[in-house]
């Protein structure tokens, strides 16, 4: 059990670090070049974890790398930069809390991990604190924006269970996360050359901007979130990624100046009950169908981010 709770606390520093990223982008970064912005967001966090891990992809990895680049990487960045600049903070964050049910269904497929009890009922409290949040009866909500919001969800949940997937064969999470991301950022690079052009120039605040953007929202969160998905259930990683609208919610209030009504503050609260009741004692007293994942090979150790010592 105490050993979950770590596991969870170390996942949430991703949900966490991206619910602040909606802001990041919104407020410092430039609006015009999404291409460009999801490139040098993925390409240099790829290469810093690449120098830590120092392995290259083997055998099959080569052209699974290239798929969850794809799909957690060019695809997921784009979107994800264009939705932050079309909708405000609080927003934008919140549509992407749709994830823990899809990422529940998928996972039932892909990985035979059937959803307890806990989770559905946390999932669908979780949602509904969502609606609460997202219906705010303010106007001038970009369609457009929501749909950009929704697409990457859909997208990164199916590459998320696949990294799940491939993942249980004991190959290191840092170098699999930096795989993906360098392969990611190499696809986008002649992309937004082609369409955007030159590459933008970039003030202080917005090198600024990156850097948070490339090593903590993307470095190190994608690690953690990777890790999660190594040692918890799917839908308790779907459920602690709730926090995410919770992290943008808070900040588009306390630092955008966005306005938090009373809706909202129901809808925080029932996304946070969401969360507690999905934790993985209790889906695990509710049974989970989490089938266990294989061994890692001896001479292959795989590498987490906490020390062997807290294991």
């Amino acid at each position: 059990m105490e050993a979950n709770l770590r596991w969870v606390a170390l996942t949430a520093v991703a949900p966490v670090a991206w619910g602040a990223n909606y802001y990041v982008t919104h407020e410092f970064l430039p609006p015009d070049t999404p291409l460009y912005g999801a490139a040098l967001r993925a390409l240099p966090a790829g290469l810093v974890l690449l120098a830590l891990c120092r392995q290259r992809p083997r055998g099959a990895w080569w052209w699974r790398s290239a798929v969850l680049g794809l799909l957690n990487v060019s695809v997921f960045f784009v979107l994800v930069y264009a939705a932050s600049q079309l909708l405000p903070t609080s927003i934008a964050s919140t549509v992407m809390a749709m994830s823990p049910p899809t990422m529940m269904l998928i996972a039932w497929a892909l990985v035979s991990e059937r959803p307890g009890i806990a989770h559905l009922a946390g999932a669908a409290i979780g949602l509904g604190g969502v609606c609460l949040m997202l219906l705010t009866g303010a106007g001038g909500v970009s369609v457009p924006g929501v749909l950009a919001s929704a697409a990457p969800m859909l997208v990164s949940a199916f590459g998320h269970i696949l990294t799940k997937r491939w993942n249980d064969t004991g190959t290191d999470i840092l170098a699999s996360t930096a795989w993906q991301l360098t392969a990611g950022g190499l696809f986008l690079l002649p992309v937004a050359a082609a369409v955007e052009g030159p590459p933008p120039a970039l003030s202080t605040p917005a090198l600024l901007a990156f850097g948070y953007v490339t090593l903590i929202a993307t470095a190190l969160a994608f690690a953690a979130w990777f890790t999660g998905l190594r040692h918890l259930p799917a839908g308790t990683v779907g459920l602690v990624g709730l926090l995410n609208p919770v992290t943008g919610v808070l900040l588009g209030t306390a630092v955008a100046g966005e306005v938090l009504t009373g809706r909202q503050l129901c809808g925080l609260a029932l996304v946070l009950a969401g969360v507690v009741l999905g934790r993985p004692g209790r889906a695990g007293r509710s049974g989970t169908g989490r089938m266990p994942l294989p061994p890692a090979p001896a001479e292959r150790p795989v590498r987490t981010l906490l020390p062997r010592s807290r294991r």
